[in-house]
């Protein structure tokens, strides 16, 4: 233990909880004191009283110190916790022991004024404690008490027997008696005790709910160990040898997603990976103050080793470029005071850095997915030229190939990894089709063509029983030198965390690969009766989904059309993009009256977008006719959004591409599993993304009137005093709990409360949690990652694969001359903005191309900025 300790008191200022630190000190003026082991509580009052020269004046009347409570990446959260006894000393010299490396331990101390007093330090007036706890003590609302980092636990060297199965779920006072190794009393520490706060009061933020269109989101990440986690008793880890890093490398903040960001309102930024610089920023990013968001702005380049220069900072704005801006990087970002709200929001971003790809990093692994322009600008960074598109995709195919295996040859990978998983990972499907090679007249026996692969795991076909009732299911073409299309079938649990059930790899979309990739989806991963199924209007999926042998067919299954998708097709016959925007709320309304006043919206401006509709079918397209089985997801964003999960593979050979699914649904499973495993811990019941949803609405059902209607409190008529939110609802809605409906159609549609139910509840003093469906259970969560992944063999113990050999077939071969030919098939969502100027892609000024730049090598002539 070190013979002092120097405190850094933090005395005219404020605490501030819900920092990416979890806890901070700020004042004006500091003042430092030392302490020793002997010093007491009453010694450190007076040293500090005496620092200020308020002996006799003041007194200090409450003092807080703040001690690191988890360690996620190298980033170390704090907590504050009052000090009310000599003990609290030994407990921040033993955190200072622990980690010598944060600096000056800090403190802060609550002053007040001396009445009736001659001289010295007064005591403290003694607190007051309610129901076994210390009121001074504030209640926490994050589970960081809890010891959620494999690293962080070991090093307090502290274990946790006689646990039951759900892992770790030690209190604060257990981690605090770790480390002041002192003695413990019912779980907490002589020095302080914790109360169990009320799920309801630990709903974090505003967010909104999928009530509007849903922003699928990773809701803990921040509370989450984002290194691979060693396997423990019951869960595996795909961490070996066989598989590299990238096959198990997750990005879970590509998740946040939305279909219509101009439909979502960004929370403010609490977000800790956002602060040390591990994530992007988005337009409409919030932040409490602008020192956040310089703060932001600087870890965001320092992190990344790349440097950026202030263009414009006052009280207004702050507008930042990139040193390399003009010269093969485009970064630059823009935030500005929004008076009337009260915070600052990123207004303008073009990231990340490209000119950090000058610099090629020696695991090649991790950019499999750069960009061949990325290529080209480091290509001419390092040799002084330039080389083709054609000439830098080429080389990039080569290098793919040298890593993971040759383009040809890892076709015949697919036949021997299907023997591989199904040997340590027993049950799991995978079916191949392949063509008959032919030689002439004959039949080459030796060699078959690939057609088709669908293949999924036991973990997804269990977790799909306890996810929500719903399947959405698209296809993205490959980017190798073979072309192709990767379809999916996507789930999503009960906290709006997607999952991935079931792969298809085939020659394009058409009636019969959709057809093989269903019949076996319905086969092998959801046989369950009444599913829904969300897609775009493509003609083969609709034909595939008809099929009498499918088993698609209502009542066993319904399909319901992606609103983003209906938008644009719709704007391929109305040129109106207000109407664009009046049909997606028509689509997300919820009532019928909701829906029928923006269709007369529509019949206003023209009758024939309302004809235009009805020929789709309402129940297909529209929120408050799909009978609740949407769970208010509108759109196949869930999908596109998978990138979370394989972003890069598709640059890949097919056969890296099938490892890398295992790797990838392997850590998926252990990070997921384990967060909802340490929300279970803390005694959490339902997910958080509900109790946002659940604490939004009770805000919301305060300005309410209910009128009961039977004496077994289940019919009502509630009564808005006000309208809430800008929505356009109903002045009274009709609530039946018996038959769990509403008139504004959030309860129907979302399966939990809504601002109606919960004035209906709060009035004849019902448990409105009885009437959330149980895919929004944390226990239900859990079930769905509850069963893990087997590690994978090493290639000597595995047996040899003694079939034909699997080749590619050479019709799906990219073409070899010129620029690659996208797959993508464009429509009006890929069109640019209209009034967006077009700019100079070398020095961004508008008026000339970049072959015409003035600042280019060898160019002459005076930079005008613009010929307008």
């Amino acid at each position: 233990m070190a013979e002092s300790v120097f405190l850094l008191v933090h005395h005219r200022g404020k605490i501030d909880e819900n920092t990416s630190e979890g806890v901070t000190f700020s004042s004006k003026k500091q003042i430092g004191v030392f302490i020793n082991p002997s010093t007491s509580l009453d010694d450190l009052r007076n040293s500090i009283l005496q620092k200020l020269g308020k002996c006799g004046k003041r007194l200090v009347k409450q003092m807080f110190f703040r001690i690191p409570i988890s360690l996620r990446q190298g980033y170390v959260k704090f907590g504050k916790y009052e000090m009310l006894g000599d003990d609290d000393i030994r407990v921040i010299f033993h955190s200072h022991a622990r980690f010598p490396d944060l600096g000056a331990m800090e403190l802060f101390a609550k002053m007040a004024d001396v009445e009736g007093s001659s001289g010295g330090s007064a005591p403290n007036p003694p607190t007051i404690g309610v129901d076994g706890a210390s009121s001074a003590i504030p209640i926490r609302h994050d589970v960081t008490a809890h010891v959620s980092s494999p690293s962080f636990a070991a090093d307090l060297a502290v274990h946790a027997e006689d646990r039951d199965c759900m892992g770790d779920v030690r209190t604060f006072g257990e981690l605090a008696a770790a480390i002041r190794e002192g003695p413990v009393l019912d779980g907490a520490t002589t020095f302080m005790e914790v109360r169990d706060g009320d799920p309801a009061a630990e709903a974090i933020g505003d967010d909104d709910s999928d009530s509007e269109p849903p922003v699928i989101g990773d809701e803990s990440d921040d509370e989450d160990d984002t290194r691979p986690v060693a396997p423990s008793q019951g869960q595996t880890s795909s961490q070996t040898q066989q598989y590299p890093p990238h096959f198990s490398t997750l990005d879970l903040e590509a998740m946040n997603q939305p279909a219509f960001p101009g439909r979502q309102v960004s929370s403010i930024h609490r977000d800790e990976h956002g602060m040390h610089g591990a994530e992007e920023f988005e337009v409409g990013q919030r932040f409490q103050s602008k020192e956040e968001a310089v703060l932001m702005v600087k870890n965001y380049n320092i992190r990344r080793g790349v440097q950026y220069k202030v263009f414009e900072s006052d009280q207004l704005k702050y507008h930042g470029k990139c040193v390399q801006f003009g010269n093969g990087c485009n970064w630059l970002i823009r935030v500005t005071m929004r008076q009337r709200k009260g915070y600052w929001e990123v207004r303008k971003y073009n990231g990340p850095h490209t000119c950090l790809a000058t610099e090629l990093s020696t695991d090649h692994r991790a950019d499999a997915a750069i960009s061949v322009k990325v290529l080209q600008n480091a290509v001419s960074t390092t040799y002084g030229f330039k080389p083709s598109y054609r000439k830098v995709w080429m080389a990039k195919q080569k290098a793919i190939a040298q890593i993971y295996g040759d383009w040809e040859e890892s076709y015949n990978i697919i036949p021997r990894w299907i023997i591989e998983v199904q040997m340590y990972m027993p049950g799991s499907i995978a079916v191949l089709r392949t063509s008959p090679v032919r030689s002439g007249n004959a039949v080459d026996e030796s060699r078959v063509f690939f057609h088709r692969l669908f293949w999924t795991f036991p973990p997804c076909v269990e977790a799909f029983k306890h996810c929500k009732p719903l399947i959405s299911i698209d296809g993205t073409h490959l980017y190798g030198k073979y072309g192709g299309t990767l379809l999916m079938a996507i789930a999503q649990d009960g906290n709006s965390n997607i999952l991935p059930v079931a792969f298809g790899l085939v020659e394009g979309e058409n009636t019969e690969s959709w057809k093989f990739f269903l019949t076996h989806l319905r086969q092998h991963v959801t046989p369950q009766p009444g599913i829904l199924v969300i897609s775009d209007r493509h003609n083969a999926i609709k034909a595939a989904l008809v099929a009498e042998d499918g088993g698609w067919l209502p009542p066993a299954a319904y399909r319901a059309y992606c609103a983003r998708h209906i938008a644009a097709n719709f704007a391929l016959n109305f040129k109106s993009k207000d109407a664009r925007k009046i049909l997606v709320n028509a689509a997300y309304a919820k009532s019928e009256q909701e829906h029928q006043y923006y269709m007369e919206i529509l019949r206003s401006e023209d009758p024939a977008m309302v004809e235009w509709c009805s020929r789709i079918g309402l129940g297909l397209w529209t929120q408050y006719r799909d009978g609740g089985r949407r769970y208010g997801h509108m759109t196949t964003n869930i999908s596109e959004c998978i990138n979370a999960v394989l972003k890069g593979t598709r640059n890949l050979p097919v056969g890296s591409l099938v490892k890398s699914t295992y790797g990838r649904l392997a850590e998926l499973f252990v990070r997921k599993g384990k967060e909802a495993e340490m929300q279970l811990g803390a005694r959490q019941e339902f997910s958080q993304m509900l109790m946002r949803a659940i604490e939004k609405n009770k805000q919301a059902s305060r300005n309410m009137r209910v009128e009961l209607y039977d004496r077994g409190n289940t019919e009502f008529v509630v009564d808005e005093i006000a309208p809430t939110g800008g929505r356009i609802a109903l002045t009274a809605c009709r609530v039946s709990l018996s038959a769990r409906t509403c008139d504004c159609g959030y309860f129907q549609a979302l399966h939990y409360p809504c601002r109606h139910v919960l004035a209906a509840c709060s009035y004849c003093r019902l448990d409105w949690r009885t009437y959330v469906d149980d895919v929004y259970r944390l226990t239900t969560i859990f079930n769905v990652y509850k069963m893990g992944f087997s590690p994978p063999m090493a290639d000597d113990l595995l047996p040899l694969y003694e079939g034909p050999q699997v080749i590619p077939d050479p019709g799906m071969m990219r073409a070899t001359v010129g620029r690659p030919r996208t797959t993508r098939i464009r429509n009006s969502m890929d069109e640019p903005e209209p009034d967006r100027t077009k700019r100079c892609g070398m020095c961004r000024v508008p008026g000339h191309t970049r072959r015409q730049c003035p600042l280019r090598a060898g160019a002459s002539g005076h930079h005008e900025g613009s010929n307008a």
